[in-house]
C-alpha cells in the first residue's frame, strides 16, 4: 500500500530512508523508502506514529491517520546544515523579529549592518541545547512554501530563553550571521529595518517581493514548481520538472492567475545569501545574489560613500503605507524589482504624477507582474500567460489576442512604462555591454566630459553576465512612455537589445529616471560615469 512520499527541503526524493509505523505503542512496520521516495507499507487503516531516521538528515515522529483512497501524505525532512531567517522579515527601529535558526551543531550568532562599510553591531550569542541536536528545527510535512516552515514552534517559547532581536536606531540593510561551532559551515539572512519615522529626504525599497519569487526552498518558488507541488518529489529536476522538460514561458505560468497557489515570506532564503568575509568592492558571485539583497547593497554602500543619506523599506512597507512618500523627495528602486502589488503602483505613480515626487529607477524588468498580498505573510503571482505567447516581456492578450500586452502588469493594470518610462524586452536578455551617450547635452552628463557616441559604464561587479552597465535584462522606451520622455543613453547590446536610459517629468513638478539595467548598479562602485550621473541625478532632484 502506497502511503506517500519522503522528500527534503528542496522536495527532491529520498530513498532508503527507515520508517517505524507504531500504534498504540506497539511497532507494526519497518520499511525503507523507494527511489523515487515512495513509502510502501502493508498497515491497516488507523492512527499511526510515523518515525522517520535518514543519515544526514534530522529524524522525526509523525502521527498519521492512513485511511483507504487517501492521497499520498507527503513526509518533509529538512538536512543537515544551517539556515535561518528573522521574522517578521522588516521591521521599524525599535520594533523587535525573532531569529530562527536551524543548525546541526552549537552556533554562533552576529549582527552586521551592510552600508559602504560591513559593520559588526552585536553578538547576539551562542546557541545549543542541552539534549543532543537540539537546535534542529522541524519543518511542517506538505507544501509549506504556502504556509511557512513555522520554525520555533516545536521545543522552543520558554520565557527565558527568547530569540528576539530589536531593530537598531540606523535603518538600513542588516544580515544576521550564523556560524557552525566545529565544522565552521556559515549562513547568513537578511532583516530590512526601516527608521522609526523618516531622517532623510531619500527612501531606498528593497526588492523584498523578489527575493520571495526567486525562493524555491521547501520545493516551490515563481520558477520551478509555480502553481503548485507535484504529486511525486523531484529525482531528477531536468527529467521531472516543467521547466526543463517542456520548453517555453508558458508550461511555467500557463495556469490562470487563481491557480498559482500562494508563496510564504515565512522561509529561509538559500539565495540571498552574503559570504562571510565579503565587502561591498568586492565582485558579486553567484548566479541568486546578482539580483537579489547582495546587489542591492552595492547601491546602500555607493549611497554611503558619497554622503547621500538615506531611509530603507522593504516592499511590503510601501504596500501597508509604513513608508510615507509624501516625506521623502526622492525614492530609489533598483536591480530587478520585477513584482509590485497594484497598491504599491499606483501610489507611486500618483506621487509622481501628482505629488511632485522624484522616482529613479536603478533596475531592470522592474514592476513588470502584479503580486497580490494575501496578508503579511503571503503573495499570489498573477503570472499567467497566453499559449500564443513567446514570453513575459511582451504578450498578446489572453482574451482578446488582437490586443498587444507590453508585460503581464499591463495585461492586469496598465503597462508600467506609464511609470518608469521604459518596459523590457526579450532583445538584450542575458547579455551586457556598455552604454553609449545619446543626449551628451543633457545634464546627467555634466562633469563626465562624455561626448555623443563616447561609451560608458564599462566596468561591472556583476559576475553572472559581466560586461557591462547595460544588462541582464534592459528596458526600452514603447509607446505607452509619458509624453516628453527623453532618450539619454543606450546600451550596445546585441541585436539592439541595450537597456535605454531615459528622463521625463510630470506636471506636478515630479521626474522619473530609469536606466532599464539590471547590471547598472554593479557598476557605481567602479565606473566613474555610472557614479558622477547617478550622483548629478541625486543632487538635482535634492534641489528641487
Amino acid at each position: 500500500m502506497l502511503i506517500g512520499y519522503v522528500s527534503d527541503e528542496r522536495y527532491v526524493a529520498l530513498a532508503d530512508v527507515l520508517i517505524e509505523f507504531q500504534r498504540a505503542g506497539e511497532t507494526v512496520a519497518v520499511v525503507r523508502s523507494t527511489p523515487r521516495g515512495g513509502v510502501q507499507a502493508d498497515v491497516p487503516p488507523g492512527d499511526y506514529q510515523v518515525t522517520l531516521v535518514k543519515d544526514g538528515f534530522g529524524s522525526k515522529s509523525v502521527n498519521l491517520t492512513i485511511t483507504a483512497g487517501a492521497p499520498p501524505y507527503q513526509f518533509r525532512l529538512l538536512s543537515d546544515c544551517i539556515l535561518g531567517y528573522v521574522w517578521p522579515r522588516s521591521v521599524k527601529s525599535g520594533e523587535r523579529s525573532e531569529y530562527r535558526v536551524h543548525s546541526f551543531e552549537p552556533y554562533r550568532l552576529t549582527l552586521w549592518r551592510y552600508g559602504w562599510k560591513r559593520e559588526l553591531v552585536k553578538l547576539l550569542g551562542w546557541f545549543d541545547e542541552h539534549g543532543p541536536r537540539a537546535v534542529m528545527q522541524i519543518t511542517p510535512d506538505g507544501d509549506y512554501t504556502q504556509t511557512g516552515v513555522n520554525w520555533n514552534k516545536i521545543g522552543y517559547g520558554s520565557a527565558h530563553h527568547t530569540q528576539y532581536v530589536t531593530g537598531p536606531e540606523r535603518s538600513g540593510l542588516y544580515y544576521l550571521h550564523a556560524k557552525g561551532e566545529k565544522s565552521g559551515e556559515f549562513f547568513s539572512f537578511p532583516w530590512v529595518v526601516a527608521p522609526a519615522r523618516p531622517t532623510a529626504a531619500i527612501a531606498i525599497l528593497a526588492s523584498t517581493n523578489t527575493w520571495l519569487a526567486y525562493n524555491n526552498f521547501g520545493g516551490r518558488s515563481n520558477y520551478i514548481n509555480a502553481n503548485c507541488l507535484p504529486t511525486e518529489p523531484v529525482v531528477n529536476a531536468r527529467q521531472d520538472l516543467i521547466r526543463y522538460t517542456k520548453a517555453g514561458s508558458f508550461n511555467v505560468w500557463g495556469f490562470q492567475d487563481d491557480e498559482y497557489l500562494p508563496l510564504s515570506f515565512e522561509r529561509p532564503e538559500p539565495g540571498n545569501v552574503v559570504r562571510e568575509h565579503e565587502e561591498v568592492t568586492d565582485p558579486i558571485e553567484g548566479r541568486l545574489p546578482c539580483g537579489m539583497a547582495p546587489a542591492e547593497w552595492r547601491l546602500l554602500g555607493w549611497m554611503e560613500r558619497e554622503g547621500f543619506a538615506y531611509d530603507y523599506y522593504s516592499e511590503g512597507q510601501l504596500h501597508d503605507g509604513t513608508l510615507d512618500l509624501d516625506a521623502y523627495k526622492i525614492l530609489m528602486i533598483s536591480i530587478h524589482p520585477e513584482y509590485w502589488s497594484r497598491e504599491m503602483y499606483q501610489s507611486v505613480k500618483d506621487w509622481v504624477h501628482n505629488r511632485g515626487g522624484k522616482l529613479m529607477y536603478l533596475g531592470g524588468n522592474g514592476l513588470n507582474c502584479e503580486v497580490e498580498f494575501l496578508d503579511q505573510d503571503r503573495l499570489r503571482f498573477k503570472t499567467y500567460l497566453s499559449p500564443t505567447t513567446g514570453g513575459a516581456l511582451g504578450m498578446p492578450d489572453p482574451i482578446n489576442p488582437k490586443i498587444y500586452r507590453e508585460s503581464r502588469m499591463d495585461r492586469t493594470l496598465e503597462s508600467e512604462a506609464n511609470l518608469l518610462g521604459v518596459v523590457c524586452t526579450e532583445t538584450g536578455i542575458m547579455t551586457a555591454a556598455p552604454y553609449k551617450v545619446v543626449d551628451a547635452d543633457h545634464w546627467i552628463f555634466a562633469g563626465t566630459n562624455l561626448k555623443n557616441g563616447d561609451l560608458f559604464g564599462e566596468k561591472s561587479l556583476q559576475e553572472r553576465i559581466n560586461g557591462g552597465a547595460s544588462g541582464h535584462e534592459t528596458d526600452k522606451m514603447s509607446p505607452q512612455s509619458p509624453a516628453g520622455t527623453v532618450l539619454l543613453a543606450k546600451g550596445i547590446n546585441q541585436d539592439d537589445g541595450g537597456a535605454e536610459i531615459v528622463y521625463y517629468e510630470s506636471a506636478s513638478q515630479g521626474a522619473v529616471f530609469s536606466v532599464g539595467s539590471i547590471t547598472y548598479v554593479p557598476c557605481l562602485l567602479v565606473d566613474d560615469a555610472i557614479s558622477r550621473i547617478t550622483a548629478n541625478v541625486i543632487t538635482r532632484f535634492l534641489s528641487r
